[in-house]
């Protein structure tokens, strides 16, 4: 496997002061890896916002523990990756498919723009957790 260059973990109550702590995460991993060009920083960047955004705006206890939001990012020498969680959240509701164009539906929408920012995104849901994986295949100057 390809060796990890940088990485960042947060994990936390999923509130808005939650988002701002994964922004500056990033905000420092890029110092750690000047390489990753600026159009692949922006766009992982934002895609990673926009799935704890959704996380913290959409997620629901799926019992008594509040739901808590982790977010693991790694860089490695060609690839972006981030395991967006929502810990003790129920299954999320609807279907886990992006809104078509045109489609007037607020749901989806966020994993259409997500999916157009990455490479693939992948859903997995274990013992009370939802984690979404993002990856970005990224090109070196």
């Amino acid at each position: 496997m390809t060796e990890v260059l940088a990485s960042r973990s947060f994990r936390g109550l999923a509130a808005g002061d939650a988002i701002e702590s994964v922004h500056n995460d990033l905000d420092s991993l890029w110092l750690d890896v000047p390489f990753v060009q600026d159009m692949d920083q922006m766009t992982f960047t934002t895609a990673v916002i926009e799935s704890a955004s959704n996380i913290v705006q959409h997620a629901e206890p799926a019992g008594q523990e509040p739901v808590e939001l982790g977010v693991d990012i790694e860089v490695r020498p060609t690839l972006l990756q981030a395991r967006v969680s929502a810990y003790h959240a129920k299954p999320p509701f609807g279907p886990m498919e992006p809104a078509r164009p045109g489609e007037e539906a607020e749901s989806g929408r966020g994993l259409a723009l997500i999916q157009a920012l990455v490479t693939t995104v992948t859903f997995e849901r274990q013992d009370g957790t939802n984690t979404w994986v993002l990856s970005r295949t990224s090109q070196q100057d």
